[in-house]
């Protein structure tokens, strides 16, 4: 049977696969659902259903389980083996206790009997979208989506991200990445490096705060041979190993007064004098730097240059924390566990629904790397087709999240403050400051500082 509908791409949100080979239920199952405002792919059977998969994956896959040839439970073994975190729903006019067990137990995500409830069918698919992760188009394999691959989201605040940094990318400004710790600021630099045309020149990162600082000075602009003791041959440094292509400074916030002045002279003059040289080199590169600072905060007690701050801050990225972009839990969770069952040998099929929730209602102060650190803990101990909600609760228990930095934690707490301010006021700047006690221009300076807008809290 042909698509009911209209046609979808597989960027759809809501796109439900029915398999049943009755053609009259086939027929009332897809205008209910539609009804619902999904879009809907039919299939007569479990093999029809595998190539309508394979060409264009749905979010969730509602079958019958008794049909002639491959059954229900068969066609969700051949979709794990090859989708597994794609949800399958089970309808059965046989439902038994020993089906539904097996059923279960082998990782189907809902079991149904006919005659079913319209609504709690309804309220199962959109659970398994909410819960399944199953990702569709945007790490796909189209050049021009590759510069973006490593990313992986479906959230409408990293799709604008994305979007604004394609937009920037294409020129050669700087850009300044803010974000938490464990928001992935170095996947996005890379991302932006490859979608310029310096996507062919290296990509070198450092980080500021990891280096000494009497080493950070020759790791970044090298040194001659004799520059000081123990330099006993000429080095090029990082600046000039980034010639061509792309220098991501992380933790830019971090870096010594004394090297942001000759930072701030190589962006004006294209040219970096290395230690010990009496002639400066010309150098053409594109500079991307990552804090979790506020750097206008850091430029009022003089720890930062503020001309620095404009020569880096052309371009402002923010980087939301996991907790703003809870729908993409389930895909990066996934995501990690398949690459994670590579790497210890596991076939584990996906997480059971409990622990998926667990992972959606957790807040995740340490973000992406902490969700991470997660998965690959329940990798290691589970032996089971489906992660269990007991091996990720333990899981969570032993991953201790590092306590906020005060200034980080003090930036969080201004910026929830405020958003509810903001949520209360329905988005009206000179009632929020009456509530907060200070007046309008300030109060405006402050959700701009945390790149807040007043007309995305209107009602």
């Amino acid at each position: 049977m042909n698509t009911i509908g209209i046609e979808h791409s597989l960027q759809d949100a809501r796109h439900v696969l029915v398999v049943d080979d009755d053609p009259d239920l086939l027929r009332l199952m897809s205008i209910r659902l539609e009804a619902a405002g999904y879009i809907v792919t039919t299939a007569f059977s479990a093999e029809e259903a595998l190539r309508r998969v394979a060409d264009d994956p749905p979010q969730v896959v509602v079958t019958d389980l008794r049909m002639e040839g491959m059954d229900g439970l068969a066609l969700f073994e051949r979709i794990h083996a090859s989708w597994p975190s794609l949800p399958v729903i089970i309808l059965t006019a046989h439902g038994t206790i020993p089906d539904a067990v097996e059923a279960t137990r082998g990782g189907v995500f809902g079991y149904l009997t006919k005659p079913f409830d319209g609504q709690v069918l309804l309220a199962e698919i959109d659970r398994a979208i909410s819960l399944g992760g199953h990702h569709s188009g945007n790490t796909g394999g189209g050049e021009s989506t590759a510069w973006r691959r490593a990313i992986i989201s479906r959230s409408t605040a990293m799709e604008e991200l994305l979007r604004k940094a394609a937009l920037v990318a294409a020129s050669d400004a700087s850009v300044l990445l803010q974000g938490d710790s464990g928001t992935g600021k170095e996947l996005m630099a890379r991302a932006v490096h490859l979608a310029s045309t310096r996507q062919d020149g290296p990509f070198v990162a450092v980080n500021c705060a990891a280096i000494p600082e009497p080493l950070l000075e020759s790791e970044l602009f090298g040194h001659v041979k004799g520059a000081y003791t123990g330099a006993s041959r000429e080095r090029a440094g990082l600046i000039l190993s980034a010639a061509g292509g792309t220098l991501f400074l992380d933790e830019i916030g971090d870096m010594p007064l004394t090297l942001q002045a000759k930072l701030l002279r190589v962006l004006q003059e294209h040219r970096v004098r290395p230690i010990g040289s009496e002639q400066s080199v010309s150098v053409n590169l594109r500079v991307v730097s990552a804090t979790h600072r506020d750097l206008q905060e850091e430029i009022a007690k003089g720890n930062f240059r503020e001309d620095l701050f404009y020569r880096l801050n052309v371009v402002r990225l923010r980087l939301p924390p996991l907790s703003e972009r809870r729908e993409d839990i389930p895909l990066l969770a996934n995501h990690g566990l398949a690459r994670l069952c590579g790497k210890y040998g596991k076939s584990i099929r996906g997480f059971a629904p409990k622990a998926m929730e667990l992972l959606l209602q957790a807040s995740w102060p340490g973000n992406v790397r902490q969700l991470l650190n997660v998965v690959e803990q329940s990798v290691a101990l589970c032996n089971a087709p489906l992660v269990p909600v007991s091996i990720v609760s333990d899981a969570m228990q032993d991953t201790p999240s590092q306590p906020l930095p005060l200034e980080e934690a003090k930036r969080r707490f201004e910026r929830d403050y405020l958003t509810d301010l903001m949520r209360a006021a329905e988005g009206n700047v000179s009632l929020a400051a009456r509530l907060a006690g200070r007046n309008r221009t300030e109060f405006y300076r402050l959700i701009q500082r945390h790149q807040l807008s007043p007309t995305q809290f209107k009602p």
